[in-house]
């Protein structure tokens, strides 16, 4: 079926919440291993109906964020969910306590029951008042950056359209947009300030409310880290320090001397070539188009895939004024689609969609009619491997994206993936600050950031911006607002994607099938044995990010 077709209809609140109550105290009464797992297998039924009204009400929504109808149905699921979660949590605990779980655990796994242990630590009945109220802060904060209208060359341009200015080939270009964008959070940088101080102070008082000291205990609960923690994070953030900063500053050096200028501004920051950044060749249609021969070629796996997808019409890529910024992928349960969402700007970032983004979707494809949900229930530092190693595997056929400038893009994907480690941990240890010392002001905050700068990017010469140069650049990162702790998930995920690279490099074959073999596992074991299963190392082991340096500062610099 079509998105377009695909017909929705709001979720009867009473209807649902009476079929929870029912499950659970059917759960409560069953009398065998395998009668739980009958009425379980009628949980799945019910979960996956409410997560596709959930996810197309708020696809749509995103798709136009002024359409008054899926912006009240987006209000509806804001205030339903942490009642739903609740519920979903009671549900779970008859199964946890359940005579039957030996059972249970043999049918569904033992992580499963793991992240029912994490989900009971995560929420209860007495935070749902605490958490619409962060949905609704969440959603203020989405309007106010996917509605910006910021006058640039004669247009009104969204955040998401300004990109294509700020990696412009011409510098007096880029200055000017950069300080179009500067000025346009200048404007709602206090309000951004408030919305983020509430945010703060919300999730403090739910973790208060749970018992833990701060809220970080409570989101790492709720990132479902059910095999690390706090520690292996700091450890793995201490590595980045020592080998990948020396690294990347090494990196932005080269890259500035590619670029003929005396220093680096940040706003060269998205710059790799003097003649400008590759850009992909052809409309949107034609690079769709380019995708799917790819992707046919690829593997038969990936040919079925991508066929699907374009027949089902499940990518929405053009940019638009009243379309949220960004791009995501999710699923759909009852259709088995995955659904692709983004915003083309004429940058190489289009082409990466139709690999990081198709990377997530080719394994939710992938899994489409695997029995047993909790397999699917990945966890993002895992998810985001099945991406970005994609972008890898995929760069063979950069020639027909970006004809006689593939081999500039290829360099500029490793370069840009090498240094965002170092800020995807400076946006972890931000927040960690943050959540432990919820009383800063803002001004404090964005001290916090200046100074984490120049840990992890010195490179950085902000040259006396007001907004940026003042420690603002933080309030563009939506992450930070939308999901806390999710972005050292990314950094996790590169250094796997990375171990990906160079085993590429080696033997294209068995890299694939250790790639399909990781996607195929998803959630059924626990993060370190399944790297392990996949032939990786895990981030978190020593020498791991040492190894990994020294390779590739060959590769760029010998």
């Amino acid at each position: 079926m079509k998105f377009s077709e695909m017909p929705y209809e709001r979720l009867n609140r009473e209807e649902t919440e009476a079929k929870m109550k029912s499950l659970i105290e059917r759960q409560k009464q069953a009398l065998s291993g395998e009668e739980q797992f009958d009425i379980h297998k009628e949980y799945y039924e019910l979960f996956n109906h409410i997560k596709t009204c959930t996810v197309l009400a708020a696809i749509r929504h995103d798709i136009d964020m002024t359409d008054e109808f899926y912006e009240k149905e987006q209000e509806f699921y804001d205030e339903i969910d942490p009642v739903l979660q609740q519920l979903d949590k009671e549900y779970h605990k008859v199964l946890f306590h359940s005579p039957y779980r030996p059972y249970m655990e043999e049918k569904i796994g033992k992580v499963a029951f793991k992240n029912m242990e994490l989900q009971f630590k995560s929420m209860d009945e007495k935070l749902i008042e605490l958490c619409q109220e962060n949905n609704g802060l969440i959603s203020r904060y989405t309007k106010l950056i996917a509605t910006a209208e910021i006058p640039f060359e004669g247009e009104i341009c969204n955040l998401s359209r300004m990109r294509k200015f700020m990696a412009d080939d011409s510098r007096e270009v880029r200055r000017k947009a950069w300080e179009a964008v500067s000025d346009y959070f200048l404007k709602v940088t206090d309000e951004i300030d408030h919305i983020y101080d509430e945010m703060v102070k919300n999730r403090t008082k739910q973790a208060e409310l749970m018992g833990y000291e701060n809220y970080i205990e409570l989101g790492y609960y709720r990132m479902q880290r059910n095999s690390y923690g706090q520690q292996e994070v700091e450890k793995f953030r201490s590595q980045v320090k020592k080998y990948l900063v020396p690294l990347a500053t090494r990196i932005h050096e080269n890259r500035r001397k590619r670029l003929g200028l005396e220093k680096l501004s940040y706003i060269d920051e998205n710059m790799f070539f003097p003649e400008g950044n590759p850009a992909p060749k052809g409309t949107p249609e034609e690079i769709l188009d380019k995708g799917q021969k790819m992707y046919q070629e690829l593997s038969p796996e990936t040919k079925e895939f991508f066929d699907f997808m374009m027949e089902h019409e499940l990518l929405d890529v053009l940019g638009r004024k009243t379309k949220r910024q960004g791009g995501y992928m999710d699923y759909l349960p009852d259709f088995k689609s995955p659904f692709i969402f983004a915003n083309f700007n004429g940058t190489s970032a289009d082409v990466d969609v139709i690999t990081h983004e198709c990377g997530h979707a080719f394994q939710g494809f992938l899994m489409r009619n695997e029995e047993i949900q909790e397999y699917l229930d990945i966890t993002m530092e895992t998810a985001e491997i099945h991406s970005m190693a994609m972008e890898y595997f995929t760069e063979k056929w950069m020639e027909s994206f970006f004809g006689d400038r593939a081999e500039d893009y290829r360099r500029m994907h490793l370069e840009d993936g090498i240094c965002f480690v170092p800020y995807g941990c400076m946006v972890d240890e931000f927040q960690h600050i943050v959540y432990a010392n919820p009383d800063m002001t803002p001004a404090e905050r964005k001290q916090v950031w200046k100074d984490l700068e120049q840990e992890y990017r010195p490179h950085m010469d902000y040259e006396g911006d007001e907004f940026f140069g003042e420690g603002g650049w933080w309030q563009k990162q939506s992450h930070i607002f939308q999901m806390p702790f999710y972005y050292i998930d990314y950094c996790l995920a590169t250094v796997c994607a990375l171990q990906y690279k160079r085993k590429i490099d080696i033997d294209e074959k068995e890299a694939w099938e250790n790639y399909l073999k990781l996607c195929r596992l998803s959630a059924e074991k626990f993060y370190v044995p399944m790297l392990e299963e996949a032939g990786l190392k895990s981030p978190f082991a020593d020498g791991c990010m040492e190894e990994l340096t020294q390779h590739f500062a060959k590769v760029l610099f010998e």
